[in-house]
């Protein structure tokens, strides 16, 4: 176990029950080692300290937040420093410029909930917007229920502080709506899983508040029906602010978990939304009637707010919906939108094939899903089934012209595909960057590149 210096003894975890809730995310499986030290950092002079020990002692830090991510890149390491930085949480509002600076424990659904009083928005909307952190968000380039019309994290930030192995402390891009001064290194920081720096401080791009939200609705009695109505929502001149797909099997699960309003027994639905400024309610009327025409078997339209939030409720309610029926391979792989259907139908003939069962739900307006198989933990039939079905999915988003990630990350349950996805000289490459910052193989080694790939 690290021996950290006596100034970073109070920001240490010494619970070890406290502690080994520091040590896993919520990635399928996740299992704490037995040895690791938890820091909590409290500003960036921890962090500096953390990584100035690191470096000097050859230890290996795991950046952490809210730990709600999904693929194993903030599981803690043998013998190595969880830095968690959820006690940054610090937030500045410019209004005039359009900016938030934000600290990296800032909750995303926090910094919502404070641009109101501005008339400001911050898109990027997770599905665990409620507990994420905004330093997740951007290890991860996170993105959400909003995507299709307001894009990922990527497209929001505008500079960092980023603490890099051995303490110095370095600032990218810009507070300007316009800068192109060298390299773009927030682009890099942007989705790099902890594996080159600690982000201390962000700069957000904000936009003006939309209208309050109103929600469609729409169920079908078939898979194939369901996705003719993703069809027509394509041909809509208005882009929804939120198009979410959820097959037959999601929804039972859903409905299982609580009563949201849904039918159980529907082959599939859609929940679609507009904030159109001055045009929600026309949008959502224009979107019911395309639904009908497409073979829903049911329509509501939320025509208020409050009705709006309910009815997508029960989408948010997915995640632990899935996680309450028991151990699952939880996918993230994104197409390019017209072939999502060929998507969702692989999924689950592979499932069959495997002879597991699966869901397949997500945000169908960007063509990412997130595709679940469910097995038995204790049957090492099922276990391989299903680690076979993650691969073979991974395997169709690439024949259909997709990415195995679309917002979770590679982290380590998805590393082995990387070279597949890439090829060899540009993860080669890419290697290479991250020696750049991180010499010594220190930060969240063997996430995105695999065991044994970190030190030179």
């Amino acid at each position: 176990m690290p021996i950290l210096p006596d100034s970073l003894r109070d920001r240490v975890v010494s619970d070890a029950d406290v502690a080994r809730t520091y040590g896993v995310d919520a990635s399928p499986g996740a299992s704490a080692p037995d040895q690791f030290t938890v820091v909590r950092a409290r500003d960036r002079a921890d962090v500096v300290e953390v990584l100035s020990y690191a470096v000097a002692h050859q230890v290996p830090v795991v950046p952490q937040g809210a730990r709600t991510a999904t693929t194993g890149a903030a599981v803690a390491l043998e013998g190595g420093i969880v830095l968690n930085t959820e006690a940054i949480n610090h937030v500045e509002i410019d209004p005039v410029e359009r900016i938030a600076v934000v600290g990296p424990g800032v909750v995303n659904a926090d910094l919502k909930s404070q641009l109101t009083a501005y008339g400001l928005a911050y898109p990027p909307d997770p599905a665990s917007s409620a507990s994420c952190t905004i330093g997740g968000n951007i290890a991860t380039n996170a993105g959400g229920l909003c995507c299709v019309k307001y894009g990922v994290t990527a497209d929001y930030v505008r500079g960092l502080e980023v603490v890099l192995p051995g303490g110095e402390v370095i600032t990218t891009g810009r507070r300007t709506a316009k800068g192109v001064t060298g390299y773009d290194l927030t682009g890099l920081f942007v989705g790099s899983e902890g594996t080159i720096g600690v982000v201390t401080e962000a700069v957000l791009k904000l936009v003006p508040a939309p209208d309050p939200a109103l929600t469609v609705l729409a169920v079908f009695d078939s898979l194939d029906a369901t996705m003719k109505g993703v069809e027509a929502l394509r041909g809509q001149r208005h882009t929804p602010s939120l198009l979410e797909l959820l097959d037959g099997p999601s929804v039972a699960a859903i409905q299982a978990f609580g009563d949201y309003g849904f039918p159980a027994d529907a082959g599939g639905l859609l929940l679609v939304q507009s904030d159109r400024i001055g045009h929600a309610h026309e949008d959502v009327l224009a979107y019911a009637e395309a639904l009908t025409a497409a073979g829903a078997t049911d329509v509501a339209v939320a025509d208020d707010p409050k009705e709006a939030d309910l009815l997508l409720q029960g989408r948010r309610a997915l995640n632990p919906a899935l996680e309450a029926k028991g151990p699952r391979m939880i996918e993230d792989v994104c197409v390019p939108v017209g072939r999502l259907d060929e998507l969702v139908r692989a999924v689950h003939q592979i499932a069959e094939r495997r002879g597991l069962e699966a869901t397949s739900g997500g945000h169908a307006g960007d063509g990412n899903l997130h595709p679940c198989f469910f097995y038995d933990a204790q049957n090492p039939a099922q276990v391989d089934a299903a680690q076979a079905a993650f691969g073979e999915v991974v395997e169709t988003a690439w024949a259909l012209g997709g990415t195995l990630t679309g917002e979770h990350g590679v982290g380590t349950l998805k590393a082995a595909w990387l070279e597949g996805e890439l090829g060899a000289a540009e993860v080669a490459r890419q290697r290479s960057i991250k020696a750049l910052f991180d010499p010594l193989g220190i930060m969240n080694p063997g996430r995105v590149f695999g065991l044994g790939t970190d030190r030179p």
